[in-house]
């Protein structure tokens, strides 16, 4: 089977949540005897120059880029607001971009085009007018929820009403997607559920961010406890918006209770804001060299989202790695989890310090919960059978 995968930036290297999940198909569907080309935009955000990527892996994708600055404009952004336009897909739509497209389907024939995320989908038509391939939509997230849920947590007012526009934008075109397509790979089968409701009436299956258990390092069971700690790409606006709350409102109440416990903070592009909190117990890593050798020197993941959509990679890394998790009913959505059996749920302040006292006081039973949430990972979200099922999808579709 020939697969052309379209994705909104470079799957690699695969070191955040985004490019890890499109990679694992990658790598997966390559596993499977399938033979993938990797199509992306090239983003300065998080641009990747190609020909620095390992030869196995270019010469495996045939990987091809083409660049697009996606980056926010302010008279753009206000020019937009004159249109019907979503300003968030607009910024993806690149006159090269649709001729590279052209060219690769002119050149070969696919049995499936994959489109990773909702920001490819204006290609669609691109696609339709040069390829009798199926198309099928891998929507990481819904969206425009990841919008409304963040904009409702925004206190001023210009800001708030400026991105409930955007939000209302994003969602019309979302839902005119959902039928231009011949069928949706959701990421969680609560996103799979919600496109239905939508209006989509095409084919949809669950296939969730796998994992593969062979990837993870030695188990290291020295790690510092009591100790916190948290790993994201700090650029996406629901990390910065949670790591901003549960230090306010969980962490300065809990340290002052606490001060010989230390708070751990990694990922890239870390804000100016997450800087110089050592005062307070709250250790600054940014960017560390290797995520699952972190994970595994600290005790407790705290992942305390208020928006987005889809499924956390991170914890579905952390849970891998046996750690025991601390998140929000959002945090945990997509996820086959059982509270207080392999992840503990806390969705205010008062819930997070009890959640947190309760892991400190007992050590033997949170090293419990992170062996069940690797029972989890091992039994549910392995990469190979994923993928799978992917196939099995593909061919109903053709």
């Amino acid at each position: 089977m020939k697969i052309l995968q379209i994705c909104n930036k470079v799957p690699f290297p695969p070191n955040e949540g985004g490019s890890i999940a499109m990679n694992l198909l990658t790598d997966g569907l390559l596993n499977a005897d399938c033979e993938v080309k990797v199509l992306a935009i090239n983003t300065k955000k998080h641009f990747v120059d190609i020909q620095t990527l390992p030869a196995q892996y270019r010469k495996k994708t045939n990987i091809e880029a083409v660049f697009i600055d996606t980056s926010l404009k302010a008279i753009n952004a206000f020019f937009n607001l004159f249109t019907s336009k979503s300003y968030h897909i607009e910024r993806f739509i690149s006159n090269d971009f649709k001729k590279k497209l052209i060219e690769i389907l002119n050149n070969d024939c696919y049995d499936i085009i994959q489109l990773e995320t909702l920001y490819v989908c204006p290609y669609i038509e691109t696609i339709r007018n040069n390829s009798n391939a199926k198309i099928i939509y891998r929507a990481h997230n819904i969206e425009h929820l990841i919008w409304e849920r963040t904009y409702k947590n925004i206190r001023n007012i210009v800001k708030r009403a400026y991105l409930k526009i955007l939000t209302k934008r994003l969602k019309r075109f979302e839902i005119t997607v959902l039928n231009k397509i011949d069928g949706i790979a959701a990421i969680t089968q609560c996103d799979a559920e919600l496109l239905a409701e939508l209006g989509c009436n095409k084919p949809i299956v669950n296939i969730p961010v796998g994992f593969y258990l062979n990837s993870l390092p030695e188990k290291n069971s020295n790690y510092e406890f009591p100790s916190l700690f948290h790993i994201g790409s700090m650029n996406w606006i629901p990390n910065i918006e949670g790591i901003k709350w549960f230090i306010n409102k969980v962490w300065m109440k809990f340290n002052e209770q606490h001060p010989h416990i230390k708070f751990y903070i990694a990922g890239r592009h870390m804000p100016d804001c997450f800087k110089n909190l050592e005062d307070i117990n709250i250790v600054n890593l940014g960017e560390v060299d290797n995520a699952y050798l972190f994970m595994q020197s600290k005790a407790i993941m705290i992942v305390p989202l208020l928006s987005g959509s889809g499924m956390r990679v991170k914890i579905i890394e952390g849970m891998a790695n046996g750690k025991t998790i601390i998140t929000t009913s959002i945090g945990a959505e997509g996820i086959n989890y059982e509270n207080n059996k392999n992840i503990l749920i806390a969705d205010t302040p008062a819930q997070f310090i009890e959640a947190i006292k309760y892991c400190i006081a007992n050590k033997n039973n949170i090293d419990t919960i992170g062996n069940n949430a690797k029972l989890l990972i091992e039994n549910e979200y392995d990469n190979a059978k994923i993928v799978l099922n992917l196939i099995d999808f593909y061919k109903k579709v053709c």
